[in-house]
């Protein structure tokens, strides 16, 4: 299922914008925009996709969404007095000179990590939502003050949780290790090649268990694992976002038989992959 481009009102001379939408209808297709978005839904009982994430919220929900991130919330009926309050900020904040101290690291951490979504729940949503209700001019300095808070606050979040998963959205997690970050990257652009540890561990010059016992340690995954783990995050780009088949996705992500690649999906995503596809298309769909 494609999603659309959505084209914010947001100008280059502002920090941030403020939407608030009363009776929302939530007729918006599933869709993605470049900013960064910090979405409040309240009085909601549905579903909410992010990326490949689909769950159910209901009552109060409170997302943080980064750049090119899929996303729709369908309500299962229309409820009165329904409210969406969004947030919106451009991508070009990540790489400020702002974010460069210390001080804002958790900041420019989460910033990173919301390409995949985060969900907020209590006591940070209500602390968030407090905050929120006291802006009132959104190019005042006493505003962007607020903003910023917002983000500090939602950064230091004990109550925060990852939505979709890693290898299926526009997200580069940063790696300190210079060899991890080599195969990684390798990984990334030959996916498609039959890829051996071995072979890996001769390029970061390491033995076979060597190498196998470094990545896990720096990963918290083995390297096959993480090798299935990225494969299966393509499958699921092409299955959302392409009428491929399912044989010619499965070898396009680099599974060497369609068995191995159905049985390494049931695992993951607890259905089969034509399954996958038929429940996206469904829980996605505004008719």
């Amino acid at each position: 299922m494609k999603s659309i481009k959505e084209i914010t009102p947001i100008k280059s001379d502002q920090p941030f914008i403020l939407l608030k939408h009363e009776n929302a209808n939530f007729d918006y297709p599933l869709h993605f925009h470049n900013e960064y978005e910090l979405n409040l839904v309240i009085n909601f009982q549905g579903k909410r996709t992010v990326g490949d994430s689909i769950e159910r919220c209901d009552t109060i929900d409170m997302v943080l969404l980064g750049p090119e991130l899929k996303h729709l919330w369908i309500p299962d009926r229309k409820m009165p007095n329904t409210r969406v309050i969004t947030i919106q900020f451009q991508e070009r904040l990540l790489n400020s000179e702002l974010l460069n101290y210390n001080v804002s690291k958790d900041i420019k951490d989460m910033l990173e990590l919301s390409k995949r979504g985060i969900f907020f729940g209590n006591p940070t949503r209500d602390l968030i939502i407090a905050k929120i209700e006291t802006i009132e001019e959104v190019n005042s300095f006493a505003s962007l003050l607020i903003f910023l808070e917002i983000l500090h606050l939602l950064s230091i979040s004990e109550d925060k949780k990852v939505l979709s998963s890693a290898h299926s959205v526009n997200y580069n997690q940063k790696w300190e290790s210079r060899r991890i970050s080599k195969i990684i990257n390798y990984i990334k652009e030959n996916y498609q090649q039959n890829i051996k540890l071995s072979q890996m561990a001769s390029m970061v010059s390491m033995s076979d268990s060597a190498f196998s016992h470094y990545f896990k340690k720096r990963t918290n995954q083995s390297f096959s694992s993480y090798l299935q783990d990225y494969r299966l995050g393509v499958v699921i780009r092409l299955l959302t976002e392409t009428n491929m088949s399912i044989n010619e996705i499965s070898y396009a992500a680099g599974f060497n038989s369609i068995s191995s690649f159905n049985r390494a999906f049931k695992k993951k995503q607890n259905m089969s992959p034509k399954e996958f596809k038929l429940n996206y298309i469904k829980e996605n769909s505004l008719s």
